[in-house]
């Protein structure tokens, strides 16, 4: 695999002019003719990529899915996430490969800026492509204004250029995380059949001897039995019902340890093995925590 370090060797790349800025660069799409090269099977970059992208005629493979990019579709890539291009014909890369935007910016960029802690809580910069922004009209041309804005932006560099640039991505980012949230109540119906699916699979996890070959279960199992990415999966949840996924988890896991505790003569230590914990130390701080109460004196309060 091929990592791509610098902006400019990626407008290279892409057959486009050197970029303004070295470090920040907004590009039409419309203008890209990859080259040929075998590096677009398998490559990752070191800066941030947001992408607006509409009628795409090649795929683009992140994660382990390809995915076509219908109207006003965006995703967001963070450094060293592999990527991957599929060209479906032949002479592709000689092609106008589709419309909209790329917004490229090096970590570099975002130094000495309260933006460089801040960009790691955006989740949706580790979702799987399936699981891209799809925006609605008003919301394409609200993200457009801004793409071009950082653009004329760059074009005079000064002393301000850097925190209006940063200004501007900082609002971007916001306003997707608003589109995201819109997203996740738009698809209330399909979200509330996730929820159904995830208790089932919980209690199917702790139901059988899965703890005792497997340990806990984890955010990463769930999100791959139900198709998700960990962190689009505990985003979701976090909007639905106030909780993220490891959340979910110790609630069903302490309601679990309560059943056994009432209706077995298991030693707590038994028990906390049952459940897949390694040390019965682990489970007890885990079960006061949650309950403020010992799973023992919890046992004998039911005595």
């Amino acid at each position: 695999m091929q990592t791509i370090n610098s902006l400019s060797e990626f407008h290279r790349l892409l057959s486009i002019p050197p970029p303004s800025h070295p470090l920040v660069s907004v590009i039409l799409v419309s203008e890209i003719h990859a080259v040929d090269s075998d590096l677009w099977q398998h490559f990752s970059t070191d800066f941030y990529t947001i992408s607006l992208k509409n009628n795409i005629q090649s795929k683009v493979k992140y994660g382990q899915q390809y995915s076509d990019f219908d109207k006003g579709t965006m995703i967001f890539t963070a450094p060293k996430q592999v990527q991957s291009v599929k060209i479906d014909k032949k002479n592709a890369f000689n092609e106008m490969i589709g419309t909209g935007y790329v917004l490229i910016f090096h970590s570099d960029f975002l130094k000495k800026h309260p933006l460089q802690s801040t960009i790691k809580n955006y989740g949706f910069f580790s979702y799987s492509i399936n699981e891209a922004l799809h925006l609605s009209e008003q919301e394409e041309k609200n993200v457009i204004e801004i793409f071009q804005k950082i653009e004329k932006e760059y074009q005079y560099i000064d002393k301000h250029t850097q925190d209006i640039i940063l200004s501007q991505i900082d609002l971007f980012l916001n306003y997707c995380n608003r589109f995201y949230e819109r997203q996740f109540i738009t698809r209330k119906i399909i979200n509330n059949d996730l929820l159904s699916k995830m208790e089932n699979l919980l209690n199917d996890y702790f139901n059988t001897t899965e703890t005792l070959k497997s340990g806990l279960p984890t955010v990463e199992y769930l999100a791959n039995q139900l198709n998700f990415s960990p962190n689009y999966l505990s985003d979701m949840l976090r909007l639905l019902t106030g909780q993220n996924a490891q959340q979910h988890i110790h609630d069903k896991l302490i309601d679990k340890a309560k059943e056994k505790l009432l209706t077995t003569n298991l030693s707590v230590s038994e028990i906390a093995y049952e459940l897949g914990f390694e040390q019965s130390q682990s489970f007890n701080r885990l079960f006061k925590k949650k309950t403020e109460i010992s799973p023992l004196k919890y046992r004998q309060s039911f005595n």
